[in-house]
């Protein structure tokens, strides 16, 4: 076994690699960005070596700055994680010739699978089931087209050296394909540096599942049976689960079998993913191999007893696999849901800021547990622009399916975020939801199921505003009600409680809604009393201090009668209350600053919802736009983004062009009426 090993990456990954290395005795050598020099995974990590800029091009795809940072600190080997230079063949090589063990498969493999193109021949000539398409080395666009109306849609065109949802486009028409075909590629050449296309069949009510294969250099090969990845949006996972819903032993069996030949098919050594589409029949169909580590490889850990990251170092290290197939058993279910810094009422848009707070229910780390938490950030960590926006992995394990979503559903209301959006309120809908319940599973299920996981706002409930209000109170000094305090003072002419000569003390707090809506509270102290009026209704509040930070404030209140407890994080002028497994923001409404806001939106002016950087623009200034209109494209986190016209008008003024790079709220076109 190697005494040093370098982690070629950040994040949750570096930290998931640096916990089981250093178990094992490993020295472990991080790397680093600009932005990533007070990072957790630097912490991690027994040394660190700074290799560039923030943009990954200027750091963590520079393979010869991370080689020559092995070479520097002693590094016998180099563990890729995924994304990066994980699945890149040079790199691999590049390794090899530099006599570092490259914990991963060898260049051949990657080279193999890394074309979808060349790697579904390849599995045709294995005998592994495809989905009919188009894998050749004509890029045409004229060609294409012609391809897939042969096919017929709807298509699926996908980046051919892809991966993670980027570079794909569901095709519905004809007519659609060739702006699909250009953006697909954009995108593709953008986050792989190849715009190489595969066209498939669009299969309906698909679902998504892959097989965990490892082998090692001895030609012993093992699966570690399936992972059901089917919920997806923009074709990246959200959940995943292990094993899969309503998996037969017989279609797991043929399944493992079809990955392993997949697997024997390119003399593949270590931790590689074969990814199937499956059919409501029970057919399935190769899509691709992930010649790397997963980001769910936790639900397999967890349902296996098995450390995959000490698998992967053992194998790379030359010993044989740590146990053969008939040692490997399946106990129980398990669940990982991705944490996200972004919007899903905006269409997934991530949100860049800093984590003002961050804390999850009680859990374990990088290791098995009921609860465990895989992260790569802490409290006061930035969210940046330049990498993909997943704040932490949650993975719980139960005796079953049922056990593992109600744990997850705790779990998900126990965590504490402030400083910027997230996607746990949508996580938590999508556990609760009743398709997602009955395991009725497949890729299109979000799509399938908008309405009920994305339902029109509803009011904001009288206990949160009334939490709020009480938060606001305890942190300016205001005595508790409804108890007493073991802090309160006995002089009663120092105890701030509200009280006046003349009985009577008011107080309102005005907020706007996580709409912008205008939501106003009116507290009332009359004799001993307090009350809240919304809406012209009046009830009588009590709240007693659970805890007591200026930021924080964990409360009981009695309103009408009812008991609540909540917990409410106070950030400048924005709360965010939790409260019966609910999370609700408001912020604290500045009337002349919300004016002016108005003001601005009147000219019809358009605003970056992110930074990114300009792809593509549609229109210049004199053009007539319609509602709906495509005006221009923007690219964040190796994503594209379209901008579309919110209403009738005419281009007044294009504020940038092509490549140029904006900051999140910049205004980029401005409207008038026609």
């Amino acid at each position: 076994m190697f005494e040093t090993l370098l982690i070629a990456n950040r994040g949750e990954i570096a930290c998931r690699v640096a916990a089981t290395a250093r178990r094992m005795g490993l020295r472990t050598v991080a790397v680093y960005s600009d932005a990533d020099a007070h990072s957790r995974h630097v912490a991690a990590c027994d040394m660190a070596v700074h290799i560039g800029g923030a943009e990954p091009r200027d750091s963590y795809l520079r393979a010869e700055a991370i080689l020559a940072a092995a070479k520097q600190t002693g590094a016998q080997a180099i563990h890729p994680g995924y994304g990066f230079l994980s699945e890149n063949e040079a790199f691999a090589k590049a390794c090899a010739d530099a006599g570092i063990v490259f914990v991963g498969p060898p260049a051949s493999a990657i080279a193999a699978m890394g074309s979808k193109s060349a790697a579904k021949a390849l599995m045709e000539k294995a005998g592994v089931p495809l989905v009919p398409g188009y894998h050749g080395d004509n890029q045409d666009p004229d060609f294409l087209r012609q391809q897939a109306d042969a096919i017929g849609y709807p298509v699926l065109i996908k980046a051919s050296a892809g991966g993670g949802g980027k570079g794909m486009r569901v095709v519905n028409s004809s007519v659609e394909f060739d702006e699909a075909l250009a953006s697909c590629k954009r995108e593709a050449a953008s986050s792989f540096g190849n715009d190489h296309v595969l066209i498939e069949r669009y299969l309906l009510k698909p679902r998504h599942i892959e097989i965990q294969v490892f082998a090692d250099t001895l030609g012993n090969y093992v699966h570690l049976f399936e992972r059901d990845c089917s919920v997806q949006r923009r074709h990246q996972k959200v959940i995943e689960e292990a094993p899969a819903p309503g998996m037969t032993q017989e279609r797991r069996q043929a399944m493992g079998e079809a990955a392993i030949a997949a697997a024997r098919a390119v003399g593949y050594v270590g931790a590689g993913t074969v990814e199937f589409i499956a059919e409501p029949d029970g057919r399935f169909y190769f899509m691709e191999m992930n010649t790397r580590l997963q980001v769910e490889h936790p639900v397999t850990e967890m349902i296996t007893g098995q450390d995959l990251v000490e698998w992967q170092l053992r194998v790379a290290a030359g010993e044989a696999l740590p146990a053969a197939q008939e040692a490997l058993t399946l106990s129980g279910h398990s669940m990982e849901a991705r944490i996200y810094a972004e919007n899903p009422d905006k269409g997934f848009l991530p949100s860049i800021g800093t984590l003002a707070t961050l804390e999850f229910p009680p859990h374990v780390e990088f290791t098995l547990g009921d609860i465990r938490v895989d992260g790569g950030v802490r409290t006061g960590d930035t969210i940046t622009p330049h990498y993909d926006p997943m704040i932490a992995k949650l993975i719980v394990h139960g005796r079953d399916r049922d056990q593992a979503r109600a744990r997850m559903l705790q779990a998900l209301g126990d965590i504490r975020v402030a400083g910027l959006q997230t996607n746990i309120d949508f996580l938590h809908r999508l556990m609760a939801d009743d398709a997602f319940a009955q395991a009725d599973l497949d890729t299109g299920l979000i799509e399938r199921r908008h309405d009920a996981l994305f339902p029109p706002a509803a009011d904001l409930p009288d206990r949160a505003l009334a939490l709020a209000a009480a938060a606001l109170l305890q942190a300016q000094g205001y005595a508790s009600s409804g108890g007493t305090q073991a802090d309160t003072p006995a002089d009663p002419w120092s105890v701030a409680d509200g009280w006046r000569v003349s009985g009577l003390h008011q107080r309102v707090f005005n907020f706007l809604d996580a709409d912008g809506q205008p939501v106003d509270a009116q507290l009332q102290y009359d004799n001993g009393a307090w009350s809240l009026t919304r809406n012209g209704t009046t009830q009588a509040l009590e709240w007693s201090r659970l805890a007591s930070q200026p930021d924080r404030q964990q409360l009981r209140i009695r309103l009408a009668g009812s008991d609540h407890t909540g917990d409410v994080l106070i950030q400048s002028e924005t709360l965010t209350i939790y409260s019966g497994g609910d999370s609700h923001t408001l912020r604290l409404h500045d009337a002349v600053a919300h004016a002016q806001d108005e003001g601005s939106e009147a000219g019809g002016s358009l605003t970056a919802p992110m930074p990114g950087k300009i792809i593509s623009v549609a229109v210049k200034a004199g053009d007539p736009v319609k509602s709906g209109d495509v005006l221009l494209v923007m690219e964040a986190m190796k994503m594209e983004h379209t901008i579309f016209s919110p209403r009738d008008g005419v281009v007044e003024e294009v504020f940038y062009q092509p490549g140029d790079q904006v900051t999140d709220g910049t205004q980029l076109i401005a409207i008038v009426d026609n």
